[in-house]
């Protein structure tokens, strides 16, 4: 089954089964210039839909939208929307990982602290043998030494770059500079690198599948607490979506070829009447 595309509260989600991974892998693999893999958020889906935002518009241009927000899924069952699949953004790069180690491709590590990162680079050298690392570059760099960072990335032209913390922009610096790499996949994922690293102990999958990874986060950032008023606003959207929105353009569906066939037998037969 391809991949089907829905809208979410005007934000595009992808519905991409996990046997399907591999082939949408392969064809992102095989397009030209800069790509990305999106871990799609209910708070990067809330900031989305702000006017003129950028993010926004990358969501959009992603060659690929991954849900790991348990509310999505919920907020697309609730307006009636093909329900997504859900992926846990550690299982979703390994696999992603595994897959380019089968077809020998190549990653650049960027992100991180220096031991971490180098610590990062041999446990991925090690798990994944047929994968090439062909660069790295740590993560909090300055402007100054940015358009180094960029060059680094344009001339190994990595199958794939997965980029950790330590990048500001997080999504966007891939896209708000993607005119300047040849052909390579973005991937962003902050605590990757750290978990790599075994620095960064990963949520459990139980945790994860109850969608209660958010209290691991508070307690690390009890400001984080405060979520829970863009969240009761995500909750307003979906009701007021339900009771007076257009939920018929909430699916995106490529033009396809049969209904313009139907429209010109139509066409045909109402002059044949008038003849």
């Amino acid at each position: 089954m391809a991949k089907q595309r829905i809208e979410l509260l005007g934000v595009p989600v992808d519905i991409c089964r996990p046997e399907d991974i591999e082939s949408e892998i392969m064809r992102i693999l095989e397009k030209q210039g800069t790509k990305q893999i999106v871990f799609l958020t209910i708070w990067d889906l809330l900031k989305a839909r702000k006017k003129r935002s950028n993010l926004g518009a990358c969501i959009k241009n992603a060659d690929l939208i991954l849900p790991i927000s348990k509310s999505i899924l919920s907020g697309a069952k609730f307006l009636k929307l093909d329900v997504p699949v859900r992926y846990n953004p550690f299982n979703a790069t390994i696999h992603v990982l595994s897959i380019l180690d089968k077809l020998y491709k190549s990653v650049y590590l960027l992100g991180g602290r220096k031991k971490a990162l180098l610590q990062a680079e041999r446990n991925v050298r090690e798990t994944f043998r047929g994968l090439q690392i062909v660069g790295r570059f740590v993560g909090y760099f300055s402007k100054d030494v940015e358009s180094d960072v960029v060059q680094a990335i344009r001339k190994a032209s990595p199958s794939l770059v997965i980029v950790g913390d330590g990048i500001k922009e997080k999504n966007l610096w891939s896209y708000n500079r993607r005119d300047s790499f040849s052909s390579s996949i973005f991937l962003y994922y902050k605590d990757c690198l750290g978990i790599f690293s075994d620095r960064i102990r990963r949520v459990s999958a139980k945790t994860f599948d109850k969608g209660m990874e958010i209290w691991s986060e508070i307690l690390h950032n009890p400001l984080e607490i405060f979520l829970i008023f863009p969240y009761c606003y995500y909750l307003l959207l979906l009701l007021g979506t339900r009771l007076f929105g257009n939920r018929s353009k909430a699916v995106i569906t490529p033009s396809s070829e049969p209904e313009n066939d139907n429209q010109d037998k139509s066409e045909t037969e109402a002059s044949k009447e008038n003849t």
